[in-house]
C-alpha cells in the first residue's frame, strides 16, 4: 500500500476524540442514550486545515487571463497542533482512516482551547 497522508483544507480541524465515559465518578454506569445526548465533547487536535481562503488583492476582474504569481493567502488558524479542544457534537463528522477514527470539525465548533503553556514557550 502507498504511503498516503490525511490533508484537512480549509478552516477544518482533525480531532482524536475521547472516549466517552460510560461511568459516572461515583460509579453509575451510564446507559448510551446519555452519553449520546452530550452537547459538548472533547478531544486532541492531530492535524489543522491551513485557515480561510482569503482572496488576492491585487487580482481584477477586468483583466481575468493575466496569472496571479502570488501564493495563495489564508486567515491562520488559532487552534494547533497538540492543542485540546472543547467543541460542540453536532457539527463533527466522523471519518475512519487507516483504521483509525477521527472527527472532522470546523474552527467555528470549537468552544475552548486548551494548550500546553511549557510547549508554547512561555
Amino acid at each position: 500500500m502507498p504511503n498516503r497522508k490525511l490533508l484537512v483544507v480549509g478552516d477544518r480541524l482533525l480531532i482524536k476524540q475521547n472516549t466517552a465515559e460510560e461511568r459516572t465518578e461515583v460509579g453509575l454506569v451510564l446507559p448510551e442514550s446519555v452519553i449520546s445526548k452530550e452537547k459538548v465533547q472533547g478531544g486532541l487536535i492531530m492535524a489543522t486545515g491551513p485557515g480561510i481562503p482569503l482572496p488576492d488583492p491585487d487580482q481584477s476582474d477586468e483583466e481575468p487571463w493575466r496569472e496571479s504569481r502570488r501564493e495563495p493567502r489564508h486567515l491562520p488558524m488559532q487552534a494547533k497542533e497538540g492543542d485540546y479542544a472543547l467543541f460542540l457534537k453536532k457539527a463533527a463528522i466522523e471519518i475512519r482512516f487507516e483504521g483509525h477514527a477521527y472527527l472532522v470539525v470546523p474552527q467555528a465548533a470549537v468552544l475552548v482551547l486548551i494548550r500546553d503553556e511549557e510547549a508554547e514557550g512561555i
